[in-house]
């Protein structure tokens, strides 16, 4: 019941990433918002929420799970009905901002409360069904924002999480017992504000890349800032008694195999699964809603795997370093499957998705798992935190270097045509040159498909290599004593 709750409360922030794409539509007429404004709704959620994800792990384990849990769920609730009553672009920006600091800390406590409240033999199974939330939420979000917006207004589908907020809040007193660190550590106030600032600069600077140019002023000043801020944190963090980051966990050749691997993952999929909704869109001409559909599979299996138990069955059978091994090399083939065979319709698309899927259900909950049991009991917040950061570094690197891999080819092989697919079709003057443009735009999808591919087969074997030395290395203590 616990994990259930945990569940519903994480299943509302992952919708919330995903839902506000299909109403960008309706806010552009109803509110009059421009493209900037456009952005800075979905981005004040990404930048506030990956900013804050290892403070919010970290004020967990030092005040407690259950408190940060309620905290993160009331703050959530208050700024959907901010949102969802919004009537002004700079309102629902702030909204969404509020709404991201909740967001923050119901990610990193609702795994940091499944590690506690689970035995070490139950943890693969139980991390594998908060990963199986992870992907119902991705591919729940875009059809469940169709569906309200085809009966309701736009503010629907953020009121829509205040039922969802009230139930888990309730259920969250009731059923979540508390745990933190019994250590009491003091607060690492500095630390907290130069990770906060580090991370929210670095993930800034990403997302500003391909819309500004990585060479440009702001991004190059933003992620020079992030390098610094990041560095100095660093250096604080090895300095002092009570870290908030105890850098010595990357010393643990478990660790940094997970962690590697979690970056190429997310680095991949990320971006190749947001190229391929265009496609789906602009090549393969299916609705907003159609579309959604036709990504769900991938989601679903990863669902019907991690929820059936085969997957942690797999993972005890076969050990860490060969699920996470194999798994990447199904994510891998599945998008050399969608690189060849997209153009060709959805078939080679759905092999693919299904390949991805049964990749994600092995390998994600085996690399999560490593994460946090690499780190002692008492910091599974902070876990969560490293946990969750990665992943939101590894998606926004994806969708940015993918894109940018993607906007080279089709400028190399339409130079005359408009910067966009949208903005090029919108120009064409026949069926024969919109042709050109979509066989274009194919042909950089199939090579920033690949390069994805290889980033993450690379970052299985990595991570399957690491993995596999820290076992014979604990191996090799054990015999010893």
């Amino acid at each position: 019941m616990i994990l259930g709750v945990i569940c519903l409360a994480q299943l509302t922030v992952l919708l919330d990433n995903t839902v506000l794409n299909v109403a960008i539509p309706s806010l552009t007429r109803e509110l009059g918002a421009a493209t900037s404004d456009i952005q800075w709704m979905i981005n004040a959620y990404s930048l506030v929420q990956s900013g804050l994800l290892l403070t919010a792990g970290s004020a967990a384990d030092r005040y407690g799970r259950k408190k940060m849990l309620i905290a993160g769920l009331v703050l959530f609730g208050i700024g959907s009905l901010v949102a969802g009553l919004a009537d002004s672009t700079g309102q629902l920006i702030a909204a969404r901002a509020g709404m991201g600091i909740g967001g923050a800390l119901l990610l990193t406590t609702t795994l940091a409360v499944a590690m506690q409240i689970f035995t070490p033999d139950e943890h693969p199974k139980a991390i594998g069904i908060w990963s199986a939330v992870n992907a119902l939420g991705f591919a729940a979000g875009p059809l469940l924002g169709g569906f309200m917006l085809n009966h309701f207004w736009w503010g629907a589908i953020f009121l829509l999480n205040l039922p969802v907020a009230a139930m888990g809040l309730a259920a969250v007193v009731a059923l979540v017992p508390e745990s933190k660190n019994p250590r009491g550590d003091r607060p690492d106030l500095l630390g907290a504000l130069l990770s906060t600032i580090g991370m929210t600069a670095l993930v800034y600077a990403i997302i500003s890349g391909p819309e500004h140019g990585w060479t440009s002023g702001r991004v190059v000043l933003t992620a020079g800032v992030a390098v610094l801020v990041l560095a100095a944190f660093a250096y604080w963090e090895s300095r002092i008694p009570y870290p908030m980051l105890d850098l010595h966990f990357f010393r643990d050749r478990r660790f940094t195999g997970a962690v590697a691997g979690a970056v190429l993952i997310t680095f991949g999929m990320g971006g190749a699964l947001f190229l391929l909704t265009q496609h789906l869109q602009f090549v393969l001409g299916y609705g907003p809603l159609e579309a959604g559909l036709r990504t769900a599979p991938l989601a679903l299996s990863v669902v019907a795997l991690n929820f059936s138990g085969l997957s942690a069955k797999w993972t005890a059978r076969l050990g860490a370093p060969v699920s996470i091994a194999l798994g990447m090399v199904l994510m891998s083939a599945g998008l050399v499957s969608i690189a060849m065979l997209a153009a060709h319709g959805y078939g080679g698309t759905l092999l693919g998705l299904l390949l991805i899927g049964a990749g994600c259900a092995v390998a994600n909950p085996a690399m999560a798992h490593a994460i946090m049991s690499a780190i002692p009991r008492e910091k599974a917040g902070v876990g969560a935190g490293i946990n969750g950061t990665l992943a939101e570094f590894g998606n926004g690197l994806g969708v940015a270097v993918l894109g940018a891999v993607l906007n080279s080819r089709f400028a190399a092989l339409i130079p005359m045509a408009a910067s966009s697919l949208p903005a090029a079709l919108a120009s064409a003057g026949s069926e024969e040159e919109r042709g050109r443009i979509t066989d274009a735009f194919s042909s950089g999808l199939e090579t920033s498909q690949l390069v994805g591919a290889v980033a993450v087969l690379l970052g299985g074997l990595l991570a399957a290599a690491l993995l596999r030395r820290a076992e014979r290395a604990d191996s090799a203590v054990a015999v010893s004593a």
